[in-house]
């Protein structure tokens, strides 16, 4: 089975429900499943397809057709440069994928080199299906997709609209917040989106009071990608009340495995939930988060060496800090590749950007290691501000609510910080 019969079968159930809304165009299951047969005859067979992830009804056509061609689908940025294009299509030229793979999604880790992580069939099903249970999509609801469909963030938020013959809206992202609000104005009751951390903040900043206006109509908020600060989520569960928001753990390496709805009234900050049921997590001797289960990668492409390294007896061991707490959820406390020595102590920089957040003259900021005479490594906070303060006073701040080594010694003033294209901090950026 693939996920394209999920498709099939709604045009056949609900040949009249609306599927896809976009560029204020609106397609029914069956015009949909229709235009998918069409775009066969366009893109190739039992073949490994390389394409540009569009943010329309072009792309999903595209999507869903290869997989029914026997193909496999390589989206990559839309902006993506021509020569990374043509890199990444003579590569896939070199190799053979392993049966059942359906996708390969390029990510870039921390030493820059890009790695195509090979999805199949059943790990898009299962990542579906783990949504479905854990967030609760069902027949009557409305996705906005606001995020880039290369990306594992928005591109698997069809995977559960499909399965349940709900309705996707697609958007050119968040540039234009008025396209996002105009997306909640469409007649229906019930709506649900993803937008990672940096988005959320946006929003609440420059539009918190008018998205209050649609609190009844949200009937959830998914969140990833990144970690979403205290003051944030504090935040958003002031203007969403009656909102579901959820904070999940997920990879492209890993697929969907845990969820936690931080609007539960405790609001655990850095908690994911329990792991999902096609999902299972260990925490290693180390104190690494390792995944087992149906979502997992089939490993990367091309590269037998990285996979044999990352993926071990159907377990995935990431580079993630976390622990199970007493009630079995994933608390998540930051990466091996970005946690700061300095003094002897080890820093998770996300700790000290969570809390310089939640005051309210700072609108974003990274922590970075900096060179120092005495320590060999200092902290260093370069922030952007959305109101005047001193250094002084950000510092005073800061010691006020962390322990004296993970206050910073150094402090920059920024224009702006550097994010990826799916809105992560760019710390690889800030590491050169």
């Amino acid at each position: 089975m693939i996920f394209e019969d999920f498709l099939r079968r709604d045009a056949e159930l609900y040949p009249q429900k609306t599927a896809v809304i976009c560029n204020g165009k609106t397609f029914t299951y069956s015009q949909l499943w229709q235009k998918v047969l069409e775009k066969t005859a366009q893109v190739p067979k039992n073949e490994i397809f390389v394409f540009r992830a569009s943010q329309d009804l072009d792309f999903l056509l595209t999507y869903f057709a290869l997989h029914v061609n026997g193909s496999v689908a390589v989206p990559l940025e839309k902006d993506v440069p021509e020569e990374s294009f043509q890199e990444v299509s003579s590569l896939v030229k070199k190799y053979k994928t392993p049966d059942g793979v359906a996708d390969i999604l390029f990510t870039t880790g921390t030493t820059g080199k890009k790695k195509g992580v090979m999805i199949s069939h059943r790990t898009i099903i299962a990542d579906g299906e783990n949504l479905i249970e854990g967030q609760g999509f069902t027949f009557d609801l409305a996705f906005v997709i606001t995020g880039p469909f290369n990306h594992i963030g928005s591109l698997s938020k069809i995977y559960p609209v499909i399965i349940q013959g709900a309705t996707l809206i697609i958007t050119e992202g968040m540039k234009n917040v008025n396209d996002f609000f105009s997306a909640l104005d469409l007649p229906f009751e019930k709506f649900a989106t993803f937008l990672v951390p940096s988005a959320i903040r946006i929003l609440l900043q420059f539009s918190g009071e008018r998205l209050k206006k649609y609190a009844s109509k949200i009937d959830f908020i998914e969140t990833g990608a990144a970690a979403i600060s205290k003051s944030d989520i504090l935040k958003l569960c002031e203007t969403l009340p009656f909102s579901r928001l959820y904070n999940t753990y997920a990879s492209t390496e890993t697929g969907i495995i845990s969820t936690y709805n931080f609007n539960d009234g405790r609001c655990f900050e850095g908690c994911l939930g329990k792991p999902m049921s096609r999902s299972k997590i260990i925490i290693t001797d180390e104190g690494l988060i390792s995944c087992q289960g149906e979502t997992l990668m089939s490993g990367y492409f091309g590269d037998e060496d990285l996979t044999a390294k990352v993926l071990k007896n159907n377990t995935v061991y990431t580079s993630d800090f976390g622990r199970l707490d007493e009630e079995g959820m994933l608390r998540l406390s930051g990466r091996i590749d970005d946690v700061i020595n300095t003094g002897g102590f080890k820093v998770a920089p996300t700790e000290v950007e969570s809390v310089a957040l939640s005051m309210p003259q700072i609108m974003d900021c990274i922590c970075v290691a900096a060179p120092h005479p005495v320590l060999g490594t200092a902290l260093k906070l370069i922030y952007v501000v959305k109101s005047e303060v001193t250094k002084k006073e950000i510092a005073f701040y800061l010691k006020s609510k962390l322990e004296n080594f993970k206050v910073p010694f150094y402090y920059e003033h920024a224009e702006k910080i550097q994010r990826t294209f799916n809105g992560k901090i760019d710390r690889k950026f800030y590491r050169k």
